[in-house]
């Protein structure tokens, strides 16, 4: 530690990001204050779209990250008719990215760039600070996973089975899916009862068990974990250099036993090598790209730099094919806000 300390301010930096558990944590909070800003540009661009402020802010694009409905039925009408989405063409992109990168470098969205990931973190540090985090036994944190899986097929049944092509085509044009994102901001704003409650008992969980919302009710994530079960990316271990120590397993945000795995496929893991860094045998654990023994060995922070790198390459390619900020003419969003401004302000 002292040698460390001994360093420059330059030189304590770069050993720091060598670390997975500070990278990882690092780029968690670059990501969470990004999406402040945008929350906060979003609600100066609702005031204005809604009639409530002269001074015009445009919207901020990455805000449809929030609205994963609009954006699978605008995947699904994507695949059939080869149109992209014109209303919230952002929110496919995020959605597209999102699969992608879990397919060729495991939940590295969820693990890095997810908001909801990050403050699930910072609530079971918060519960274990304040010595209420539980011991989950095996089968606790199996029957867990379950409900998200059920949140996600009851999802996929309603919007990908059930609605066709036409019903689609209606929904992505209608006055509601265009204030979407509106009127998810002031679904927050203005709570009610109900919505107090479980943000009060997914609060508590996420204090008392690790990844609380992550590991049981988010059906985005679940869509993700299994897109990752394909991903060739994926961590290893030497059983001949473990000891058992199950340092590995106590570091993982997700409490996932890695030490009882020779290649670690599992849905919830986040691609963020926490482990590698707990582990104190030198190559036990390593990151590979392969399903088979001769896998090649890769950097710790392989998942982050490829899913970040495919983020800019899609944001890019979003952008400069027009495939980015909506197209919907400003007039007639105002139009539709105004009309729901005074609904929630008769």
């Amino acid at each position: 530690m002292s040698t460390f300390f001994a360093l420059s301010p330059l030189a304590r930096l770069r050993s720091a990001l060598q670390r997975p558990a500070i990278l990882h944590r690092t780029v968690q909070y670059a990501f969470l204050a990004f999406y402040l800003y945008v929350g906060l540009r979003f609600y100066a661009y609702a005031q204005w779209v809604m009639g409530l402020s002269a001074d015009y802010v445009p919207k901020p694009a990455s805000v449809e990250a929030f609205l994963p409905i609009s954006a699978l039925l605008a995947a699904k009408r994507l695949l059939f008719t080869g149109e992209y989405d014109l209303v919230h063409p952002a929110g496919l992109t995020i959605l597209l990215f999102a699969l992608a990168s879990s397919l060729l470098f495991r939940k590295a969205f969820c693990g890095y760039l997810c908001p909801a990931g990050t403050l699930s973190m910072l609530l079971g540090r918060l519960g274990k600070a304040l010595g209420l985090r539980c011991r989950m036994p095996g089968w606790l944190s199996l029957v867990l996973s379950l409900p998200k899986y059920a949140i996600l097929l009851f999802f996929v049944y309603l919007l990908l089975i059930q609605m066709d092509l036409p019903a689609i085509e209606g929904f992505l044009r209608t006055p509601y899916n265009m204030a979407a994102d509106t009127k998810m901001l002031l679904f927050f704003l203005h709570p009610s009862p109900t919505l107090l409650i479980i943000l009060g008992l997914l609060l508590l969980g996420g204090m008392l068990f690790p990844a609380f919302w992550c590991r049981g009710f988010c059906p985005y994530g679940a869509l993700l974990g299994l897109f990752s079960l394909f991903s060739p990316l994926a961590l290893w271990r030497n059983a001949t250099r473990c000891t058992g120590c199950r340092r590995c397993s106590r570091a993982c945000p997700s409490r996932i036993p890695v030490y009882e795995k020779s290649r670690l496929s599992n849905p919830e893991c986040l691609g963020c090598t926490e482990c590698i860094g707990a582990c104190p045998e030198p190559d036990c654990l390593q990151l590979r790209f392969g399903y088979t023994a001769k896998a090649r060995i890769l950097p710790f922070w392989s998942a982050l730099a490829g899913s970040l790198m495919l983020l800019c390459l899609m944001y890019f390619w979003a952008v400069s094919s027009g495939n980015w900020t909506s197209r919907v003419p400003a007039d007639m969003l105002r139009e539709h806000h105004v009309n729901i401004s005074r609904m929630e302000h008769p």
